[in-house]
């Protein structure tokens, strides 16, 4: 069994181990390159940050995604919200849909849906964190899902959206379990957020074999102090 701690804050394992080259580093604070995900990272140090306010540069913004973070001096929170983590347990059986394997080809097509769903955020180069499952209809991608964040023993599964009409038909549910074993075949463990009060994705993941790990993850957008750090 993986070490489970890696989860409290997700994104600073995957900075500073499997995904490192999608990112840059200063010493204790990491942030995915924009054009792959907006998020930042801190290790549990008292210079990280500090360490973030150098990456980011004075006044800017950072989006972190952790489990009980104190803001350090001088930042500002601008937005914050909570989310439920899940990890995959005794998930249901596939039903066998059809679906596609997504490639940088996808990106345009890929980028439309999300902009029309909203599922979070997807950049240019997204899709190089991971493999992604597609459900195409007459040529059209109209669900998608995929891995997103990949530390030590675990994989995030994200961007998980239909289009509004054929919503109610199994495709979120399908694209899930689909994405959750392929991260199972590498001898990982998937797992996902859900925003608190997203109650519809919280049954649906449940129905699928997911379980509640934590309750508390927050996602906080904030902007570093004005004044550069020496």
């Amino acid at each position: 069994m993986p070490d489970r701690t890696v989860l409290d804050n997700p994104i600073w394992p995957a900075i500073s181990g499997p995904q490192a080259h999608l990112a840059e580093r200063i010493s204790s604070a990491g942030r995915f390159h924009p054009d792959v995900a907006p998020f930042c990272a801190i290790a549990d140090d008292p210079e990280a940050w500090p360490d973030l306010a150098r990456l980011v540069g004075p006044g800017q913004r950072a989006l972190l995604f952790s489990a009980g973070v104190e803001v350090g001096d001088g930042w500002t929170v601008d937005h914050s919200f909570r989310c439920l983590q899940f990890v995959a347990n005794d998930l249901k059986p596939r039903k066998g849909l059809e679906l596609v394997d997504l490639t940088p080809d996808d990106v345009p097509d890929m980028i439309a849906l999300v902009e029309a769903t909203m599922p979070g955020p997807f950049g240019p180069r997204t899709i190089e964190m991971g493999r992604y499952f597609g459900h195409e209809l007459d040529g059209r991608l109209v669900a998608m899902a995929g891995e997103r964040v990949r530390l030590p023993g675990y994989a995030e599964v994200s961007a998980v959206c239909t289009v509004d009409e054929f919503r109610g038909r199994g495709l979120g549910g399908e694209l899930t379990l689909a994405v959750a074993e392929h991260i199972r075949s590498r001898g990982d463990e998937a797992f996902l957020h859900v925003r608190f009060d997203n109650t519809n994705a919280i049954r649906l993941y449940e129905s699928l074999g997911f379980t509640v790990r934590r309750d508390d993850v927050d996602v906080i957008i904030l902007t570093s102090p004005a004044e550069k750090i020496r």
